[in-house]
């Protein structure tokens, strides 16, 4: 361990007083398994290895232990960008926030943010409202607070986006970001990596969140870690005043690891994984499941692990499914009352419609909802898939705003084998420059047909006049 005099955070935040109890492994243990399935799995294999090794090696800078076997590090196969730790010594990270990454100081920075954020109790200080969120689908009692809460309309959007699941993560004050943020410095120092790597990689996700909301033609939809840790933008600047006051007298910045970190996460699968379908514009398809539908233009799309969220301005809706049970009357019906917790007025559709979509057996209600912000629809719209299984979307739009959603609706489809087939993951692919090569060609090498520069300047940490010298190594995502 690094002499007090090496960072301010370790001055401050002394790392024995609180290491892992008793206590805090048994809750660990038991949310663990709970917890994976929520954020798509775990991933195994070399990448989920070193990114093993790598949380490890700055988990015990925290002082919570000083065995690496105390802790347990989880590369998620999740397509969001996200990162966080639980008490009892488990930290956890998805594959899509590891592809923003560039190199291994900014996955130690990220991971030992978020173990900061466990070394300063932060967890426990937010565990009763963690506990009435903790592992709930979007369905269920986050959806009733927010049709029969406060402004209903926005909450509901917000909520969809974060996929539910996201709630176990809830919300850090920016005073708790920071000390997470001072932390995990003081652990890349102690580690020996460049302390700077807090701050570049802040800037990635601030310039990763600006490009989401612009593609999405929306400035008010936060993506998935910046909801859960506010404010990432501002931050970059006291994370470079922080790393800065953490230098050693010997001008050294530590190290960063950068070729070796790329050779490890070449080929890791970016966005969609087809096992959990995969978004490509206003279209999701499941290859697994063999189905397809349609969002209305203008909406975007979020896959999450339980489901699907479709959000623009004039609604919300969310695709998912499950069980069949005695027909579509009773599953639509069931959808309805799930909606309502203990004591709350069960929601009722007015009545079940019958129809017929592409060949499969359809129907539909919707229930008028008083919330605080003025009536809403709710919506849901089943389909029969046959073998006992049913799968519906639930919409909130304004009253008498449904049919925004129609023609989503009557998109829904099987798809034959072959289309399932040809369904293809996009994964990271680690290139070295060659002379004559620019930012413009190999964005163009890029499996997207849109913003393709900005996504390339952004997946690299580059900016606009960056130009590329021979051998230097690049990520592109390609099919």
């Amino acid at each position: 361990m690094a002499p007090a005099s090496t960072g301010v955070a370790a001055q401050a935040y002394p790392t024995t007083a609180n290491s892992i109890s008793r206590a805090d492994k048994a809750e660990g243990a038991k949310a663990h398994p709970d917890l994976l399935p929520e954020f798509g799995g775990a991933l195994t294999g070399p990448q989920a290895s070193y990114v093993e090794q790598v949380g490890k090696t700055i988990a015990i800078q925290s002082g919570l232990s000083n065995a690496r076997g105390d802790f347990t590090v989880t590369l998620l196969n999740s397509p969001v960008n996200n990162a966080f730790a639980i008490p009892g010594g488990y930290v956890y990270v998805t594959r899509q926030l590891t592809a923003l990454m560039n190199n291994e100081a900014e996955l130690a920075g990220v991971l030992g943010h978020e173990v900061g954020h466990v070394a300063a109790r932060h967890s426990a200080k937010r565990q009763q409202a963690a506990s009435r969120n903790q592992l709930l689908g979007v369905l269920g009692s986050v959806l009733s607070g927010v049709l029969l809460g406060d402004s209903a309309f926005g909450r509901l959007g917000q909520q969809l986006a974060s996929q539910g699941s996201q709630m176990l993560t809830l919300k850090y004050s920016r005073s708790q970001e920071l000390e997470a943020d001072r932390l995990g410095i003081s652990y890349l120092k102690r580690a020996g990596y460049d302390p700077r790597a807090m701050a570049t990689v802040l800037d990635s996700l601030a310039r990763q969140n600006a490009l989401e909301s612009q593609l999405r033609g929306s400035t008010n939809q936060v993506p998935q870690w910046a909801s859960t840790h506010p404010d990432p933008a501002s931050r970059v600047r006291d994370a470079q005043a922080q790393a800065g006051s953490a230098q050693s007298g010997s001008g050294q910045a530590g190290m960063t690891n950068r070729d070796v970190f790329l050779a490890r996460i070449d080929g890791l699968v970016y966005g969609d994984d087809p096992k959990q379908g995969i978004i490509d514009g206003n279209r999701f398809t499941h290859p697994d499941l063999r189905l397809a539908f349609q969002a209305p233009e203008g909406f975007y799309l979020v896959n999450g692990t339980q489901a699907v969220s479709i959000n623009g301005d004039s609604g919300k809706a969310q695709f998912s499914g499950g069980a069949l049970g005695t027909g579509l009357d009773a599953y639509i019906q069931t959808v309805f009352a799930s909606l309502t917790q203990s004591g709350q007025a069960r929601i009722v559709p007015s009545r079940i419609e019958r129809a017929e979509v592409n060949g499969l057996a359809a129907a539909y209600g919707v229930a008028q909802v008083q919330a605080s912000s003025g009536p809403v629809d709710v919506a849901v719209f089943a389909y029969d898939f046959g073998g006992g299984k049913a799968y519906h979307f639930l919409t909130i739009t304004r009253v008498g705003g449904a049919g925004a959603f129609n023609g989503m609706f009557k998109s829904m489809r099987r798809i034959t084998a072959g289309e399932a087939g040809q369904v293809k993951p996009r994964r990271l692919s680690v290139v070295t420059v060659k002379a004559g090569d620019t930012v413009q060609s190999l964005a163009g090498r890029m499996a997207y047909t849109d913003a393709a520069v900005e996504r390339f300047l952004v997946l690299n940490g580059l900016e606009s006049s960056a130009r590329l010298v021979p051998g230097q190594k690049v990520k592109l995502v390609v099919y």
